[in-house]
């Protein structure tokens, strides 16, 4: 049986760390489960208990209402090269918008980000890895560069246009406050 722990151990937080990519699960009550790829430069280890992640502005905005309804989340890190891995990160989430008093003290740990609209502040109750012996080997040629493009492009007062048409409800109509918290 694998080991599981109530915080992130320094092995795994390397493990972590060496992630180019990571997942991000999340539930209301009821309505559908969303899961999420991450990218970028977006992920940060405070301390052993605590974990912050970078949002940016994408298609659907589920991860902000669900947690805002039921903070559960889990992430999910895979070895994708090296020896096989899957590491999950369980605990409940809060959202943090630009108007939160802790905004520019996060926002500050992540280089500059055209797009960013909210950190995800996971305060960590089990870490559990398993093996992942039947996840492929893939290699990792680079980030891609087409959201910062699009944000840039579409500047500030165009991307809380877009928040504002594209980004204020779930899927299942759930409210994500987007527009109160990033005036």
């Amino acid at each position: 049986m694998n080991p599981q722990f109530t915080e992130i151990p320094d092995l795994l937080k390397a493990f972590i760390e060496e992630q180019e990519i990571f997942f991000v699960a999340t539930a209301a009550k009821d309505g559908r489960v969303n899961v999420s790829p991450k990218g970028m430069d977006s992920l940060r280890i405070i301390n052993r208990k605590r974990v912050i992640w970078l949002n940016v502005t994408g298609s659907g905005n589920e991860t902000s209402a669900h947690v805002q309804s039921n903070p559960r989340m889990t992430m999910m890190f895979s070895s994708f090269k090296g020896n096989p891995m899957i590491l999950r990160v369980y605990g409940n989430a809060k959202v943090i918008h630009k108007n939160h008093p802790a905004w520019d003290e996060l926002f500050s740990l992540f280089p500059p980000t055209p797009g960013a609209r909210q950190i995800f502040d996971l305060s960590v109750d089990l870490v559990k890895p398993s093996c992942g012996t039947a996840v492929p080997l893939f290699d990792y040629v680079e980030g891609r560069g087409q959201l910062k493009k699009w944000a840039e492009k579409k500047g500030e007062d165009g991307m809380k246009a877009y928040w504002e048409q594209h980004n204020q409800t779930s899927l299942d109509g759930l409210p994500t406050k987007i527009m109160e918290g990033n005036t």
